[in-house]
């Protein structure tokens, strides 16, 4: 089983967790602690969901320490109780722990089983998830309010001026792009905002804790978003790749060199050329670049080598081999003097004003 970010549940959580689905539990608190998803805390229910909403999820939230909350709904589906999953991540709490948090989310959902999940809320403040905080975000899903003439016309102007300054930008990378199909980075560049989960797998990538994140562009947001973090040999590396759509990748190249074992963080930027739209191919080489800049500037990961292919099938443990370490080629030619004109030396030349032509004289 592979998870995000490597960080799994206890046995007794999973037992936990199977316990508590069939209602005899109203709430429970999931933390991870050294490096595992374990149980934090648990209550029974003693009212109805709504009254017992805020005297048992309140306590449970402390203002530095992020953490999951699964409470029980009275409702029921096909599978059972349904429940409202809650991440809590104050503002005030590390940033380690916020990423480590947001990247391990996907894993408790699928320990406790997505289908028994009727509504997912995240919250920094008490305000966010309280229970008025709680019914404002239902009324929400349910739809947008009437707007009146004002709001409508301040709605069409902001989506106007979006329009136009996407146009500005696409304008501008059709007058800087050279050619679609070039591998090399010819623009200045977009900074998409990455993905928090995003940013927690590079940090768990550098800790050497998983060995490959896939990200892609949700173009329609303008976020770098994470794909996945399975483990991944270097021989599963080729089905990494999708054949239809741009990926960034990174690896983390375990092999031994000259004697001395390496682990090596490469970069593997994939773009199956036409079978991905124009918009595609220019804003994948756009964000390239502000991307690793943001990977060993600001996380100070080291790149040891950046790749750019076509498809799956060139990665191939020879071909990465002599990507990272390249034969040296230092070849030096001895200096030879350049060879005179080949043959006579041409037309001997003549003097003007007598003499011997021939021997110089004159005429």
């Amino acid at each position: 089983m592979s998870h995000q970010t490597g960080i799994p549940a206890t046995r007794e959580l999973r037992d936990f967790f199977a316990k508590a689905r069939n209602g005899s539990i109203r709430i429970m608190k999931v933390i991870i602690k050294d490096e595992q998803l374990v149980l934090g805390m648990y209550k029974e229910p003693s009212q109805a969901w709504d009254r017992d909403y805020d005297n048992l999820i309140l306590p449970l939230l402390e203002d530095m320490q992020p953490c999951y909350i699964l409470y029980r709904l009275d409702s029921q589906n096909a599978q059972g109780y349904e429940w409202l999953f809650i991440s809590w991540s104050p503002d005030h709490s590390p940033v380690r722990q916020k990423m480590l948090y947001a990247a391990t989310r996907a894993t408790v959902k699928k320990e406790f089983g997505g289908g028994h999940i009727k509504e997912e809320l995240f919250g920094t403040m008490k305000e966010d998830v309280c229970f008025s905080g709680y019914q404002k975000f239902v009324l929400s899903r349910l739809g947008p309010a009437p707007l009146t003439a004002a709001e409508e016309e301040l709605k069409q102007i902001k989506i106007n001026e979006v329009t136009l300054k996407t146009l500005e930008r696409f304008a501008t990378m059709v007058k800087t792009e050279i050619s679609v199909q070039s591998k090399h980075q010819t623009m200045q560049g977009i900074a998409f905002p990455i993905q928090e989960s995003a940013i927690a797998a590079l940090l768990l990538l550098k800790e050497k804790k998983i060995n490959y994140i896939q990200m892609k562009l949700d173009i329609e947001k303008e976020t770098i978003n994470l794909v996945h973090t399975d483990v991944t040999d270097i021989l599963d590396l080729p089905k990494r790749i999708p054949s239809n759509a741009a990926r960034y990748h990174f690896f983390l190249y375990k092999h031994a060199h000259e004697g001395d074992y390496l682990e090596s963080v490469v970069f593997i930027y994939s773009m199956p050329g036409y079978r991905c739209g124009i918009k595609d191919r220019m804003l994948y080489s756009s964000c390239k670049g502000p991307l690793l800049d943001v990977v060993e500037q600001q996380l100070q990961l080291k790149v040891v080598k950046k790749i750019e292919i076509d498809n799956g099938e060139e990665l191939t443990a020879d071909f990465l081999y002599e990507e990272v370490h390249p034969k040296q080629h230092a070849f030096k030619q001895a200096f030879a003097k350049p060879k005179g004109p080949a043959g006579k030396r041409g037309m001997k030349r003549i003097i003007k004003g007598g003499g011997d032509a021939e021997n110089g004289e004159d005429v």
